[in-house]
């Protein structure tokens, strides 16, 4: 079961990293945010990450699709508010 308290957690925590990140014109502040996020979905409950990846077991963690994915993630769990 996911609750609303793992859900507003995960949204406060990626929107914030989301923002810094499209606006930062810094790679290694980028490079950290990436890192930092990749560890939170490796803790985050299975069932919330399941619910954001679309299957996708990179989800969050691909340095190509990162922006798209954090982006995806984002507006997901606003919509799960």
């Amino acid at each position: 079961m996911i609750t609303k308290d793992s859900i507003e957690t995960a949204y406060s925590f990626l929107h914030q990293k989301q923002r810094i990140y499209v606006h930062s014109t810094l790679d290694w502040q980028k490079d950290d945010i990436e890192m930092a996020i990749a560890a939170y979905a490796d803790d985050m409950s299975q069932e919330l990450f399941d619910a954001i990846s679309g299957g996708r077991a990179d989800f969050l963690r691909d340095h190509k699709l990162f922006q798209d994915d954090i982006t995806k993630a984002v507006e997901i769990l606003e919509n799960m508010l």
